[in-house]
Formats: C-alpha cells, sequence, structure tokens
C-alpha cells in the first residue's frame, strides 16, 4: 500500500518535504494519521480517505488564491472569471501590458491590482521557475518574496499546487470551525493554538488539513463529499 514517496517520508518527515503527493500516498497518509490520532480517525472511519484536491501550479493558480484572500471563495471565483473574460491571452505579460487601471475597472481592488501585477512579474521574471525542486521552506521564502504572496497564500499554493505533504495554511477559518465542532470546543481555536495542535500531524499536516476540510464541507452540506476546500482565508 506504502508509495515510495510515503515511505520516504515516514523515515525521513521533513526532509522530503519537496515530494509531491499522489492519490495512493494520500491515501496511505490519511491512514496513518487516522492510526495515531482519535479525532482524524473519525473523519476517516465516516469519510475515508480525503480527495485529491489540487490546483495546476502556475501563473493562474496563484493569481486565483490572491484573488482568494479575505473575501470568500465565490466573490474571488467571479473576480477570476472577470478577468479571463477581459485579459487575452490569459497569461502575466497580458496582465502585465494591460497594467494596474485597467485591472481596477473591472472591479479588483487598488490592492489586487497591484499584487496581480507583482505576481505577473514574478512569472515573467523567472522568480518562480526552479520552486518545485526547493524544499518547503525555500518554496516558502521564494514565494513571500513577491508583494501580496503572505504566508496564508503561499502555504496553500504549496499544498495544493505542489501537493507538498506537510504544510500548515495558518489562518485558515474552516480549519478552525472544523477543529471547534471536531474537538467540541467552547470556541474556535485561535490561528496560534491550532498551529500548535497541527504540531501532532507532522510530517503529514497538509493531509490533515485536507482531512478537516473535508470533515468541515461534510458538516456543512452532508449531500457534498467531494468539493474544493471552501474556507475563507486570511493573510
Amino acid at each position: 500500500m506504502h508509495d515510495s514517496g510515503v515511505v520516504e517520508l515516514k523515515k525521513n518527515g521533513i526532509a522530503s518535504s519537496h515530494f509531491s503527493l499522489s492519490k495512493q500516498s494520500l491515501a496511505t497518509a490519511a491512514g496513518l494519521l487516522a492510526a495515531r490520532d482519535r479525532s482524524l480517525a473519525s473523519i476517516y472511519e465516516l469519510h475515508g480517505p480525503p480527495p485529491v484536491w489540487g490546483r495546476q501550479p502556475g501563473f493562474r493558480t496563484l493569481l486565483r488564491i490572491v484573488l482568494e484572500q479575505q473575501v470568500s471563495l465565490i466573490s474571488a471565483r467571479s473576480m477570476f472569471e472577470r478577468l479571463r473574460s477581459n485579459i487575452d491571452p490569459f497569461e502575466p505579460q497580458a496582465f502585465i501590458d494591460c497594467g494596474e487601471t485597467y485591472l481596477r475597472s473591472l472591479g479588483m481592488t487598488r490592492q489586487k491590482a497591484h499584487y496581480a501585477i507583482q505576481v505577473a512579474q514574478a512569472f515573467t521574471n523567472g522568480d518562480l521557475k526552479t520552486i518545485a525542486r526547493l524544499n518547503d521552506e525555500e518554496a516558502h521564502a521564494t514565494l513571500t518574496q513577491i508583494k501580496g504572496v503572505g504566508p496564508w497564500t503561499a502555504n496553500i499554493y504549496l499544498l495544493m499546487a505542489l501537493r507538498r505533504p506537510d504544510i500548515w495554511p495558518d489562518g485558515d477559518i474552516a480549519l478552525a470551525t472544523a477543529v471547534k465542532k471536531l474537538h467540541k470546543l467552547d470556541h474556535r481555536p485561535s490561528f496560534v493554538e491550532l498551529a500548535r495542535i497541527a504540531e501532532r500531524w507532522r510530517p503529514y499536516r497538509s493531509v490533515a488539513a485536507r482531512m478537516l476540510w473535508q470533515y468541515y464541507l461534510a458538516e456543512k452540506d452532508p449531500n457534498r463529499r467531494s468539493a474544493s476546500h471552501g474556507g475563507v482565508s486570511y493573510d
């Protein structure tokens, strides 16, 4: 059942942080977490391994995650579709050529328009060309050098686009809500408390996050078990 990636992760932990999760290794890691954590076991027994939610690495995905900062995913999706309908080709250089003023005319805030151009320039400059070969810390540092890409955005990109196994997306409200309900707490844990709780799930914190998103979505809508994660994000 164990593919080589999970075996290597189990052996070396964070040293294997450049490994990308596959469907098989995700399922195996979820089983390992369930075997050692009672709360995650309850999710696993009810829903099985989490879906392999993923996004294609590249400009479009990083831009979309930036759009998701501090707004609902529905609002971010609407803005993304408006941009895609009005910018052709939907590529970094086209964004740079359009400029911030045009992006703002499409409904982007001044700040988000500026961030979009910064992200586009990072791709045209080749700043992210080798990111898939970097370890988690190096990749995170490379991403956060881009203005507008904060820790949450960098972590979601590493978790969703590069499918790293041990990323914890600090600041995700859906995860905090899931832990509150799962642990029957009388308050939603702070992001600091949540990060402390997540330490027990190393070196599979990404997998734990996926399991908690799975639980959050199932509790929110019992008929919807395979959807993209639906939290509200903060950087």
